[in-house]
């Protein structure tokens, strides 16, 4: 039988559908009571929770498990678990129930878990319950760790890997991951309303800044005037160009037509979005 043992964050109701509970108190480093097995996570997004956990031994760290929680656009939650060694690699999937009390994630096609319980008891510890939804019951305590420190897996040969960094920014093992590279171009609007085309640009910037904030763009800028009619480039923060065409009709110069797009799929260094912090205390004037 395969075991899943796993660690859990929410995003949704703990006493009516229309409330939404804050992720924010589940951020940071736990550890089991019992055992030396420590879980990390962080929010990426208001909809996305990612994080992983791992034993530590002598200052290095063993992965055992990742996983991540998403709220899709119906509102409904999906925990994702993919523990290592189990499970032939696939990712399993636990979709949240209703619960005026607890957290509760179910799976009834799973062998074990299908149930999975969490219930906050102070701001410090949380109770974790996963079962077979019978009398198969495990349960434990994880208590918060007030103290980050950084860790280095001793299945790499880089000296200053920081595996929650990296777990963070969803890096492979080469530090890199898959973007989307978006090419804006001349559209074919050419209407000569300079109040509606600063207006849709001025939405354009606006939207930028918005996406940014969302996590959703690492990079924006544009290019100088070329005879290929390229206006400038964006990086966006998916892996899918059916992500990134959702996301760009959100662009009001886009959805005018003022602006068309390529795109092109990208890998590259998954450390990119560290620079934004500082792009934001570098500029003196906005555009």
């Amino acid at each position: 039988m395969k075991y899943l043992f796993l660690f859990l964050t929410i995003l949704l109701t703990q006493q009516s559908i229309s409330q939404t509970i804050s992720p924010d108190f589940l951020e940071g480093t736990w550890k089991r009571k019992d055992k030396n097995h420590y879980e990390h996570w962080d929010k990426l997004n208001p909809r996305t929770l990612k994080g992983f956990s791992y034993m530590l031994k002598n200052g290095n760290i063993t992965v055992t498990e990742y996983a991540a929680i998403h709220q899709t656009k119906g509102k409904e939650v999906v925990y994702s678990a993919t523990v290592k060694g189990q499970n032939a690699g696939k990712t399993i999937h636990f979709k949240q129930t209703l619960s005026d009390t607890a957290l509760v994630f179910e799976n009834q096609a799973h062998d074990f878990p299908k149930k999975i319980v969490y219930k906050r008891l102070t701001d410090s510890e949380i109770l974790v319950q996963i079962s077979d939804g019978g009398q198969k019951i495990y349960t434990y305590s994880l208590l918060k760790q007030q103290t980050k420190s950084t860790v280095i897996d001793s299945t790499n040969a880089n000296p200053n890997y920081n595996a929650i960094l990296a777990q963070k920014l969803g890096a492979d093992d080469y530090g890199m991951k898959k973007y989307v590279l978006v090419i804006l171009t001349t559209g074919n609007n050419e209407t000569d309303d300079k109040e509606f085309i600063n207006n849709t640009f001025r939405g354009h910037l606006d939207n930028i800044n918005k996406l940014v904030k969302q996590g959703k763009l690492i990079l924006a800028g544009p290019l100088e005037k070329n005879e290929r009619t390229y206006r400038g480039i964006f990086v966006l923060n998916v892996t899918s160009q059916a992500e990134a065409d959702e996301i760009l009709m959100t662009d009001p110069a886009i959805h005018e037509n003022l602006l068309t797009y390529e795109l092109f799929n990208w890998y590259g260094s998954a450390a990119l979005p560290e620079y934004l912090p500082s792009a934001d205390k570098v500029w003196k004037l906005s555009p």
